[in-house]
């Protein structure tokens, strides 16, 4: 009997809940919303030499220096142009408080597990392991990311250092 190719949805990392959903060029992203600290107008950002450019500085909020990750930038695109939608998103990622940079903030929205499904596999070098899932929507998707994996990943060590360490269950997790 043969058995079923396993993929990486058979530990079903899937998670059910309240997304905090926002736009990058056309596209809407959602994060889980028990992760976000708060969300800012876009304030000034002290640029700290030899980061790479998509760390963009930090931000002093009410006496804490938060660096800053521009998340567009850290995705291959351009530069995020500063409208009056622009925000930072404050984010609380293995004990530390990390603040990304969006376009603008949709809205906060209940996704059902039965409503995300796998990201699709293109194959290849490309790596999607930073997408927990695709949330469906009326007549589009929500690519739910996990965000531990994005500023966790190769350059971001140097900006964090040891302050973002995240525990054995929230690794799992990731």
């Amino acid at each position: 009997k043969k058995s079923k190719p396993q993929s990486s949805f058979d530990n079903d990392n899937r998670e059910a809940g309240k997304y905090l959903t926002f736009r990058l060029d056309d596209t809407e992203f959602g994060i889980e919303i028990l992760k976000v600290v708060e969300i800012l107008k876009m304030m000034e950002i002290t640029t700290v030499p030899m980061w790479p450019s998509f760390a963009k500085g930090t931000i002093n909020l009410r006496g804490k220096v938060i660096p800053v990750v521009d998340l567009r930038m850290k995705f291959g695109l351009s530069q995020t142009e500063v409208t009056e939608h622009t925000c930072t998103i404050v984010l609380e990622l293995g004990g530390a408080q990390i603040g990304v940079i969006v376009e603008a903030v949709n809205e906060v929205r209940e996704i059902p597990k039965d409503q995300i499904e796998e990201s699709p596999n293109i194959g290849g070098t490309v790596n999607s392991d930073f997408i927990k899932g695709m949330g469906k929507a009326e007549e589009h998707t929500i690519i739910l990311l996990s965000l531990e994996r994005i500023l966790l990943s190769q350059g971001m060590d140097d900006i964090f250092g040891a302050d973002l360490e995240l525990d054995d269950a929230e690794l799992a997790m990731v």
